[in-house]
């Protein structure tokens, strides 16, 4: 009797221990994923994952306890925002990736409306995005929540207020009293690599996937990072209503089409009929199909198809399980995986030094492209996943964009295989690489190495920097194997003779480089700083540069304390300036481009008069004629500075219409509150 309670008591310790093991491996992904934005499995990993909790779980229902995930979706809100309630929850779907899963939805929802009829669900693509909850009160816009943990939101409304296609007023002669929007804020595939290409000239870790930049983007402090960065957002659901009454989920669609505006759902990128009323589950299961056949050749990322029963009356009487709607499912596409081997593992030289290790695979084609290389990133990451050279190993294009190595199959691992040696040497140069403090990566420090030249060479020319657009990579290259160009100023001696000479360069090519050429000799100073390659000097802070000196020489003479006023300049970026200016090769070589006919464009420059000295000033609400970004702008200019949020140590909060939480935190704090003609007798 006794041996029997032992091994019932073994057996329910056993469950237990898994159960606790599985929500704490769901929870560190959860976090991962919805606070810190770098998930480390797949959507589809974690799905099998979550699915063997609920196996457990309905199993032994009597172990569920409070704090399972099974409970609750995604993870606390960061506290770098103000935490917000929902009205209505924010919940999670079912997942399921196959028509299978969809036919026993379907078979789901029958069985509990008690009917055998066909149901007409609202089908639309499920965009791979963040969600966002807009709440407009008497049609003017107020609040921004993430989804936070379904229950509890982060205030992201500054961040979200940047979007252009969010109307701050709704056009309505009778808007609702409260209105809430949910939708997906996404980054398109195009903006994505564009964005990308920003975060390597300004020295960034490039994101994932458009997602993850999406998700980053929304929580920054600054406000002006989220206004510099393209952000969509399109709507999938109302929230809570107050005065508005709708019937279905398609005469939603329709009231945002034709009473407020379509910006918030952008039929633009709903065509090819992705969004369609299905007549049960077979027509479900076509346009499940139909949306995987074209998921490619889409402007912007998604995972799967999004079914909903379309009538509101029946979605009350289907209700909500524990952690999601019982009228609503995800089906999700399996990710586009593939398996190929590691012919080679190289080393890239970039513009800045960084070394960076490359995986040279055997072609082969993912979600329609073929695919040779992948990058590993650093030696940390090339250590985690020990990738060797002969290895095979899965390969999938991350958010369908960036290819990157999944995992190593261990199994098919070749004998004798060695775990790749990071160099302690630039490979072409052979100067000794050196990892500076706080990086990950290693780096050739020699300026003359010749892939940091022509690697830079390349950032010169390109279309932000000097927009010489004739001359592309293969062409730097060919100035550089015939020993024609060693350095910027070299590109402006260059004559058509030079260039016909070069190997299957024809006359007339060799005309249209020499006036692409001579079409740059205007930039404006921000671009001309900018092409320069400083370490650190992206695009908006050549820009802020440009604006506070005016001109090529000031720049020239630019000292630590002065650049350190400078809003998006920190010390970091002071550091490389000013190291940069007291070499003297660089004074010369930016000389010489100027001799040689560079004729730059001076800009007026930014006032520095002391009439806000100190002063805390948050803004917040909407003005007529000028946006909060180009206020802050005036703010810091007369040395005060713009807090993006209120509180005791705060002087004044600027008020403009619609004026939301700020305000009331102001007047209960006692902060003084003035309007923008309070703001002009500032600073006149």
């Amino acid at each position: 009797m006794n041996s029997n309670v032992d091994r019932l008591e073994s057996s329910v310790k056993s469950i237990k221990d898994k159960l606790k093991k599985l929500k704490n491996e769901i929870n560190e992904h959860n976090y991962l994923y919805h606070t810190l934005d770098t998930p480390q499995i797949s959507d589809y990993q974690y799905d099998q994952l979550f699915q063997e909790l609920l196996d457990l779980e309905n199993s032994h229902p009597e172990l569920i306890t409070k704090d399972s995930p099974s409970q609750r979706t995604g993870s606390a809100p960061l506290d770098k925002f103000e935490k917000v309630e929902h009205k209505i929850p924010m919940l999670s779907l079912q997942n399921s990736y196959s028509p299978e899963d969809i036919f026993a939805f379907d078979e789901r929802v029958k069985k509990v409306l008690g009917s055998d009829k066909n149901i007409d669900y609202m089908c639309e693509p499920k965009l791979d995005g963040l969600a966002i909850e807009l709440i407009y009160e008497k049609g003017h816009f107020t609040r921004a929540l993430t989804r936070g943990d379904g229950l509890v939101g982060e205030d992201v409304t500054l961040n979200v207020k940047t979007i252009k296609s969010i109307p701050l007023v709704l056009p309505m002669k009778n808007p609702p009293a409260v209105f809430e929007v949910r939708g997906e804020i996404v980054i398109h595939k195009k903006d994505f690599l564009n964005l990308n290409e920003e975060q390597k000239n300004q020295e960034l870790e490039p994101f994932a996937n458009p997602r993850n930049a999406a998700a980053g983007t929304l929580r920054q402090l600054d406000s002006k990072v989220a206004a510099s960065r393209p952000l969509r957002v399109y709507a999938y659901a109302p929230g809570f209503t107050e005065g508005l009454s709708l019937e279905s989920h398609v005469k939603f669609f329709e009231f945002l089409k034709s009473n407020t505006v379509p910006n918030l759902l952008d039929f633009k990128v709903r065509k090819n009929n992705l969004l369609k009323i299905c007549k049960g589950p077979e027509d479900v299961v076509e346009h499940y199909h139909f949306i995987e056949k074209v998921r490619d050749s889409l402007d912007f990322e998604i995972d799967g198809m999004v079914i909903k029963v379309n009538d509101y009356q029946l979605q009350s009487e289907l209700g909500f399980i524990a952690r999601s709607p019982r009228w609503a499912s995800a089906a999700k596409f399996k990710p586009e995986q593939v398996t190929t081997t590691v012919e080679s593992i190289v080393i890239q030289v970039g513009r800045t030094g960084a070394l960076t290790p490359v995986a040279i695979m055997k072609p082969v084609k993912v979600g329609g492209v073929t695919i040779t290389h992948a990058t590993l990133h650093n030696q940390s990451e090339i250590e985690r996943k020990d990738v060797r050279v002969g290895d095979s190993v899965i390969v999938q294009r991350a958010g369908d964009v960036i290819p990157e190595v999944v995992e190593v199959v261990i199994k098919k691992r070749p004998k004798n295989t060695k775990a790749f040696q990071f160099p302690t040497h630039c490979p072409t140069c052979k100067e000794k690489a050196v990892k500076e403090d706080g990086e990950a990566v290693l780096r050739c420090v020699n300026i003359l190495c010749p892939d940091i030249v022509q690697e830079s060479l390349k950032h010169f020319v390109s279309k932000k920097a000097m927009n010489i657009d004739k001359l592309g990579e293969k062409i730097v290259q060919s100035l550089w194997d015939a020993k024609l160009v060693r350095k910027f100023s070299d590109i402006y001696k260059l004559k058509k003779t030079d260039l016909i000479d070069l190997e299957r360069l024809g006359e007339k090519s060799a005309q249209n480089i020499i006036t692409s050429i001579n079409q740059s000799k205007e930039p404006t100073l921000a671009k001309f700083i900018f092409s320069l390659g400083i370490r650190f000097v992206g695009e908006q802070t050549a820009k802020a540069l440009a604006k506070y000196y005016g001109n090529i020489d000031d720049f020239l003479k630019a000292q630590s304390d002065d650049l350190l006023k400078i809003n998006d300049v920190g010390p970091k970026v002071v550091e490389s300036i000013t190291k940069v200016l007291q070499d003297p090769d660089f004074i010369t070589e930016v000389k010489q481009i100027i001799k040689n006919g560079v004729t730059l464009k001076e800009v007026e420059m930014t006032s520095h008069t002391k009439m806000l000295d100190g002063l805390k000033i948050v803004v917040t609400g909407s003005f007529e004629k000028i946006d909060r970004n180009q206020i802050k702008e005036i703010i810091e200019s007369h040395g005060g500075s713009s807090p993006s949020s209120v509180s005791k140590k705060t002087d004044y909060v600027l008020a403009g219409e619609a004026a939301g939480s700020k305000l009331e935190k102001a007047e209960s704090l006692g902060v003084k509150v003035i309007n923008w003609d309070e703001f002009q007798g500032l600073i006149q």
